[in-house]
């Protein structure tokens, strides 16, 4: 019986050899997992996507030919189906902001822990947005001062105890199903507080929803 489909398919975009190879290692520790190629610059980067149609791609922000960055606002203007992890070591606030606004599914630090990174590639895969927790903190502060000075969010003050729950939950990076686990409801029940949460604070992503609660020191 082939199996195949319901693997995960990646490609992974670093120009360091050895950071590739511990990612491989490590995505290799799970079965759902299929790494059908590798690129070590932005331009192969795209090639592979276009030509191989990955469920997920991770990339580096810096890299010959194309940036991370680029080449997420390029699958976005075509509306490519391949979901983008952005991995980084710039811990500059400005620069991971802006790498935000670009709209990649996922956005983790290097430092991230193997189990951690596993999750966070099968969230990405799944439509979920992941920011990791270390990213959160550094761009927070940021992120509040860009708001409109006229954009009058009411604040974390407004949820309720269960929406402050699962926003404190995802703050910490959990998943929705693991949300859903941590608190006994279910999935489509997260997914409600969610859509409450943004239109309570005036955001429209988890990902700015995470920004807001940080800001706010939640």
């Amino acid at each position: 019986m082939d199996n195949s489909s319901d693997l995960i398919k990646i490609i992974i975009a670093d120009d360091h050899a050895i950071f590739r190879a511990g990612i491989i290692k490590v995505l290799n520790l799970d079965s759902q997992f299929q790494i059908i190629g590798e690129a070590t610059n932005g331009l192969d980067a795209i090639s592979l996507i276009n030509n191989l149609s990955p469920d997920v791609a991770l990339l580096d922000i810096k890299m010959p030919g194309k940036t991370g960055i680029e080449i997420v606002r390029e699958l976005n203007t075509i509306n490519s189906s391949t979901k983008c992890l952005v991995l980084t070591n710039y811990d500059d606030p400005e620069y991971i902001l802006d790498a935000i606004g670009e709209g990649a599914n996922g956005y983790v630090l290097k430092t991230i822990e193997p189990s951690n990174l596993i999750d966070s590639v099968k969230a990405v895969s799944e439509g979920e947005i992941v920011l990791d927790p270390a990213i959160a903190t550094l761009v927070a502060k940021l992120w509040r001062q860009r708001q409109s000075p006229n954009n009058d969010i009411v604040g974390i003050k407004s949820l309720t105890d269960r929406e402050k729950e699962t926003l404190e939950l995802a703050c910490g990076g959990l998943r929705n199903k693991d949300i859903s686990s941590e608190m006994g409801i279910s999935v489509r029940t997260v997914e409600g507080h969610f859509n409450r949460i943004f239109s309570k604070l005036g955001v429209s992503s988890r990902t700015e929803a995470v920004l807001q609660a940080v800001s706010e020191n939640v």
